[in-house]
């Protein structure tokens, strides 16, 4: 039986000095208010060339991110894969806007497709297609109401250029790609692109693989209809299964503009529907492979169980479980030491490219309910276990 409370498996890559690190790190995360102040004064210190870099680095980058190249990333892809869990290596720099830095990040990302072709440990490569092109040009892609200046059709044409190379790439290495899931109005262009890709190489195995939101309402008959056109197209459908990132942004748009939200109305709902996602795919796994990328435990653990009922080997390649580094270890270390394909979303690139990202990870592990004091608990306990311990010890 898994066990996500056993704090030994779910921290034994951790020394005393991580644990207390990341103890007050979550402890500071812990306050609204806080989290607030850092998202609006840390940019401004950077701007101003304050001294704060070595401190990012050593407390917030250091729990959340790999390095600031991939060749920085070496020694915590092998810390992962002592435990028996992958690394997916996420080059996380957003807000590019110049064709030179779209082009630079397309080349990074090759890279980590190079560096999964030389490595076990490293299950998947992953992308974003806002990092190949500008916002509004795939806005104008992904809009049948617009018809694009043929300037702008170029500019179309450029970025699914870079996606195809990509997913040409990752096929001729035959490295599974993760492409993540994107705002809804950009979102039918991704799907279109990805399912070309998909018809093109996931005719054996599932090499590329669509990011489905469930917290986006109509996404559980997506996955029905993708599950029909598979059976004709005779191609393995690869998912990345998410509950969401832009539920605020969603909502606020479908509000200012007057049309329905794509939203689920809550919580219970995008809950209730990414397990009958789950359970309709592992019904379905002879068109599917997907990794579940989630930090619920009831989630986890309902994976696991339809894989016994299934009687489905626990090291096949079509099912994974993913969580992002820094966070929920207790379910990655766990699942991983009982023998499940686990894999850690590793974020990397120069501290100040992805504090962003960094943020918004600070923002959210304020903002989800619970997931603080739940990693809080989970460490406090390893804490105090260590200390028993070692007291008996001596």
């Amino acid at each position: 039986m898994l066990n996500f409370t056993d704090t030994e498996i779910a921290f034994q890559s951790k020394n005393l000095k991580d644990l207390r690190r990341a103890y007050w790190l979550f402890k500071v995360v812990s306050y609204p208010w806080i989290v607030k102040t850092a998202k609006q004064l840390t940019p401004v210190f950077l701007k101003l060339r304050l001294p704060i870099k070595g401190l990012i680095k050593a407390t917030i980058f250091k729990q959340f991110c790999g390095g600031e190249t991939i060749e920085e990333c070496k020694n915590r892809i092998e810390e992962l894969g002592k435990f028996g869990v992958g690394t997916i290596l996420d080059y996380s720099v957003e807000g590019k806007i110049t064709d030179e830095d779209f082009e630079y990040t397309t080349r990074i990302i090759l890279s980590t497709i190079e560096k999964a072709k030389e490595s076990e440990t490293i299950p998947f490569a992953v992308f974003k297609i806002t990092a190949l092109g500008r916002f509004d040009v795939l806005e104008m892609a992904s809009n049948p109401a617009i018809r694009p200046t043929e300037t702008a059709m170029d500019e179309i044409q450029i970025v699914k250029n870079r996606f195809e190379r990509i997913c040409e790439a990752a096929a001729f290495h035959q490295v599974r790609l993760f492409l993540d899931a994107e705002e809804t109005w950009i979102q039918p262009v991704l799907d279109a692109w990805t399912w070309e890709m998909m018809c093109k190489y996931n005719q054996q195995r599932a090499i590329i693989y669509n990011t489905v939101q469930m917290y986006c309402h109509d996404r559980l008959s997506f996955l029905k209809e993708q599950l029909e056109k598979s059976r004709k197209a005779g191609i393995v459908y690869g998912v990345k299964l998410v509950r969401g990132a832009y539920m605020e942004k969603e909502r606020e748009r479908a509000r200012a503009l007057g049309y329905p939200s794509p939203i689920q109305a809550d919580k219970p709902s995008t809950d209730f529907d990414y397990n009958q996602a789950l359970r309709f795919m592992v019904e379905h796994h002879a068109h599917f492979a997907f990794c579940a990328g989630t930090h619920n435990e009831e989630s986890s653990l309902l994976l696991a169980e339809l894989m016994q009922e299934k009687q489905l080997d626990k090291s096949n390649e079509k099912f994974f479980f993913a969580q992002l580094l820094g966070m929920s270890d207790h379910i990655s270390y766990n699942l991983a030491n009982a023998g499940y394909n686990v894999a850690k979303y590793v974020p990397f690139g120069p501290v100040r490219e992805v504090l962003p990202y960094l943020l918004r990870r600070a923002d959210e592990n304020t903002s989800v309910a619970g997931q603080t004091g739940r990693e809080l608990g989970l460490i406090s306990e390893e804490l105090k276990r260590r200390a028993r311990c070692s007291g008996k010890l001596t």
